[in-house]
């Protein structure tokens, strides 16, 4: 590949998108100008896949969606003005939901790179718009994201609860992930993705790069992956804390969790129902749900205690000891220790992440920074800036927490600058808030979440 120059490039191409449902492998492929095809792989266990008509439309709908939202991972190499989709085209509705997926969920990598992409991605609209989706008759079974973590957790255990079918789904080849999937005892479904070998090059040619809208793509894959096993339900694990960003001076809001949000759920699962699938259902289980009441639920029993991590840096790191699967100095494992520690036991907590972190002066700048206190909260998936100080505040009242460095430190520097009534946990605990989950289930979690 000669050099790239990210300046000089002045389109990027939808080139085409294939699946062959005798061996499950989806063929996203992109370009930019005239340069070589990139081409992503997605491949799909479970082929050979016998479809009727209505159900092989649906699945070339939800490939082209793929197609159109997976694309972020290349585009964000050059974020050329122009924009085309060589082999089909779509209407306004998926147009501006293609839009609004890249503008928002590259909103970090906008804002980290000095890039103003506001009205810069657009899509050529022209097709008519097409006619509403029907239902396919597609069987009640939920392919249910997991990720390693205690949300997902807490939504597989949920539904086992409420009796609803599911089989554990992820992307990737993540061990840690596979172990956590395995523990649940549900069938599995290891969803392939192999991103185009050149995007690496370009990388280190200097195409921008930055964080993208993960969850989206995901989705994307999840929503086709459904349609091909036949079944009615996509569920992710994104509780409300998700549709708050970090507040920049002098920028405004930038969501690194964009596409785990309220905004996004919202979109793209009316928009699956409408132009895909009318009785295919993307919903978040935890969307009422905060980030302390995550916490809580998963805090009820301890069998995924040595199996899950939230941690981002360690994720790849598997061993015998906890300590391995927590790095102990990341945002993750700052907030989901602090977001534990109210509801379990200090020894419990200590044993999961291998020490205790809010006894480490050290760890003081990053605490900070969950407390939005002289800093804006990390660009990770944690929870709100007021969750952290409630749980905080919370700890400084305990006899066994209220000696550690950091819990000490927050009660004599900060809690003094902080109105008291807003550091009560209990209202952040409360069920609440706009979310998909279908209705006669809802009924049946509710009380559980409540309890």
């Amino acid at each position: 590949m000669t050099a790239f120059d990210k300046d000089q490039v002045s389109r990027f191409r939808f080139v085409r998108c294939e699946f062959a449902a005798d061996t499950g492998v989806a063929r996203l492929v992109y370009a930019f100008d005239d340069g070589p095809e990139m081409t992503e792989t997605v491949t799909v266990p479970g082929a050979p896949f016998h479809l009727d008509p209505a159900r092989a439309a649906a699945v070339q709908r939800a490939l082209r969606l793929l197609h159109l939202v997976a694309g972020v991972s290349y585009y964000k190499a050059a974020v050329p003005a122009q924009v085309a989709i060589d082999s089909y085209a779509i209407d306004a509705a998926t147009a501006a939901l293609v839009e609004t997926v890249y503008l928002n969920g590259l909103g970090e990598f906008a804002y980290r790179n000095g890039l103003n992409l506001r009205g810069r991605f657009r899509l050529p609209v022209e097709a008519q718009a097409e006619p509403a989706a029907q239902p396919l008759g597609l069987r009640e079974h939920a392919l249910v994201a997991i990720g390693g973590g205690k949300d997902s957790l807490v939504s597989i255990e949920a539904l086992r609860h409420a009796g609803v079918a599911a089989t554990v789904t992820w992307i990737g080849g993540s061990q840690l992930i596979r172990a956590c999937a395995e523990r649940t005892g549900l069938p599995m479904l290891n969803i392939g993705r192999a991103l185009a070998p050149e995007l690496f090059e370009l990388n280190r040619q200097g195409a921008w790069n930055g964080h993208i809208p993960v969850t989206a793509v995901n989705s994307a894959i999840m929503l086709l992956a459904a349609l091909l096993q036949g079944v009615d339900q996509v569920v992710f694990s994104n509780e409300r804390s998700a549709s708050y960003g970090s507040q920049i001076a002098g920028t405004g809001e930038v969501n690194h969790q964009w596409s785990k949000g309220w905004a996004f759920e919202k979109a793209f699962g009316e928009h699956v129902q409408r132009h895909v699938a009318a009785d295919l259902h993307y919903y978040s289980l935890l969307r009422p749900l905060s980030e302390l009441a995550v916490a809580r639920q998963f805090a009820r029993t301890d069998y995924y205690d040595a199996h899950f991590s939230s941690c981002n840096r360690n994720f790849h790191i598997l061993g015998e000891r906890p300590v391995n699967r927590w790095c102990g100095v990341c945002p993750k494992c700052h907030f989901v220790f602090l977001a534990l520690a109210p509801f379990m036991p200090k020894t419990r907590l200590v044993r999961i992440f291998g020490r205790n972190l809010l006894d480490d002066g050290d760890q003081a700048g990053g605490f900070d920074a969950l407390l939005e206190f002289q800093d804006h909260k990390p660009f990770e998936c944690v929870g709100e800036g007021r969750e952290s100080r409630a749980a905080m505040a919370a700890l400084a009242a305990r006899p066994e927490w209220k000696e550690d460095v950091l819990v000490k430190r927050f009660a004599q520097v900060i809690q003094p600058t902080l109105a008291a009534d807003e550091l009560k946990i209990e209202p952040l605990l409360v069920i609440d808030g706009e979310h998909r989950i279908p209705a006669a289930l809802w009924e049946r979690l509710r009380a559980d979440f409540a309890a």
